[in-house]
C-alpha cells in the first residue's frame, strides 16, 4: 500500500519533487560549471545557446519523460519491494542516497542527449498522430510522421553535438568539485545510518517475534507505536553516532563493529524465520548481506592507504548501482493494466 506523509502518499511527492528540481538543477549546472562553444568564440552566442538553449532543451526532455511516466515512476516506488523483494525498507535510504549521487554524477549527464533526442521526437509522433483513435500491430507510421520526428530531433542533437565535447569538463567538474570533497562526509553519513539502522533493525526483531516487519508481509499493525520508537530511537543513535565520528571519537570503532554483527546475526535469523513462514520468501536478507559487504569492507580495510580509499568509493558506488538496478528491475517489469491508444 502507497506511503502517505500527512495525506500525501510519498512516491506522488517524490515525483513532484523530482518535476520541480530537475530543471532548477540542470540550469544551475549549465551556468556554473563554465562549458564553452567550441567553434564559436562569440560570448552572446555561447550565453544564448549554453545558458538557455541547451538547459531549456534538456529540462523539457527529462520533463516531459517523468510526467510521461510520473505514474509509472510512483507505482514503482511503491512497488520495488512487492515486486523485487531486495532491499527491506529501512535500509532504502542507506542505499538510495548512495544512488542519488551516482545518477547526479555518473549517469545523467551521459543520457541527457539521448532523453532528448528520444523525447522531442516522440512530441513529433504525438503532433502527427493526435487523432489517430486506433493502433493495430500492423498499423504503419506514415511517412509524413517519419519526417516530423526527424524534424523535431534536430534541435536536441545539435545541443547534444554542442555539448559533447564539454562532458569531460562537465565529469571532472562534478567528480573533483563535488564527489571527492564529500567522499569522506557521504562516507561517514552512509556508514553511521547503516550501522543506526542495523541496531534498530534488532530491536524491531525482537518486537516482531523474531522476525523484522520490512522483512515480510506477516505485520503485526497494533505494534505501530512501538515501531515509532524504534524509529525515534535510530534517529537519536543517527545523530550520535555523527557526533562521535566527525569529532574523531576512537569509540565510534566499536559502535562499527557492533554494527556488523548486528547485521549478520539479524540476516540469519530473517532468513531463517521467513523460510519458516512462507515458502515464497524472495531473498530480502540480501539487503542485510549488500549492508554487511558495505560495513565490512570498512572494517578490513582501515589504514589510511590508496588501496582503503578504493574500497570505500568502490562500495559507496556498487551499493548505489545495485539500487538502481532493482529500481530499474522494478520499473521495467511492473505490472500495469493493458495500454489503450485512445486520445
Amino acid at each position: 500500500m502507497p506511503k502517505e506523509i500527512k495525506g500525501f502518499m510519498f512516491s506522488r511527492l517524490v515525483v513532484l519533487i523530482s518535476i520541480v528540481l530537475i530543471p532548477i538543477i540542470t540550469f544551475l549546472i549549465y551556468n556554473f560549471v563554465g562549458f564553452e562553444l567550441w567553434f564559436s568564440n562569440d560570448p552572446d552566442l555561447e550565453f544564448l545557446i549554453i545558458n538557455l538553449l541547451c538547459p531549456l532543451v534538456f529540462s523539457i526532455s527529462w520533463l516531459f519523460f517523468i510526467i510521461l511516466f510520473a505514474n509509472r515512476f510512483a507505482e514503482t516506488i511503491d512497488s520495488t519491494d512487492r515486486v523485487v523483494g531486495v532491499i527491506p525498507l529501512r535500509l532504502k535510504l542507506f542505499y538510495g542516497i548512495n544512488a542519488v549521487y551516482i545518477l547526479l554524477i555518473f549517469v545523467f549527464p551521459l543520457i541527457t542527449p539521448v532523453v532528448s533526442v528520444l523525447t522531442f521526437a516522440s512530441f513529433g509522433w504525438q503532433l502527427t498522430t493526435i487523432r489517430k483513435e486506433r493502433w493495430e500491430e500492423d498499423t504503419k507510421v506514415s511517412l509524413l510522421t517519419k519526417i516530423v520526428m526527424i524534424l523535431a530531433s534536430i534541435l536536441p542533437v545539435f545541443c547534444g553535438i554542442v555539448i559533447i565535447p564539454e562532458y569531460i569538463k562537465l565529469s571532472i567538474f562534478l567528480l573533483w568539485d563535488i564527489w571527492i570533497p564529500l567522499l569522506d562526509p557521504i562516507y561517514i553519513i552512509s556508514y553511521c545510518l547503516c550501522t543506526a539502522l542495523a541496531i534498530g533493525s534488532l530491536f524491531i526483531l525482537f518486537a516482531n517475534s523474531g522476525i523484522s516487519e520490512y522483512e515480510q508481509i506477516f505485520v503485526d499493525t497494533t505494534k505501530t507505536k512501538k515501531m515509532i520508537q524504534i524509529k525515534i530511537l535510530e534517529l537519536v543513535l543517527f545523530v550520535f553516532f555523527l557526533f562521535l565520528a566527525f569529532y574523531e571519537f576512537t569509540v565510534i570503532d566499536l559502535f562499527y563493529n557492533a554494527g556488523f554483527i548486528i547485521v549478520l546475526i539479524v540476516s540469519i535469523v530473517n532468513y531463517f524465520s521467513g523460510k519458516q513462514k512462507t515458502s515464497k520468501f524472495r531473498g530480502h536478507v540480501m539487503g542485510y548481506i549488500l549492508a554487511a559487504i558495505f560495513m565490512g569492507s570498512n572494517l578490513i580495510f582501515i589504514s589510511d592507504t590508496a588501496f582503503s580509499d578504493f574500497m570505500k568509493v568502490s562500495s559507496l558506488i556498487i551499493s548505489g548501482i545495485l539500487f538502481i538496478l532493482v529500481f530499474l528491475y522494478t520499473f521495467i517489469h511492473l505490472e500495469e493494466p493493458e495500454l489503450k491508444y485512445n486520445h
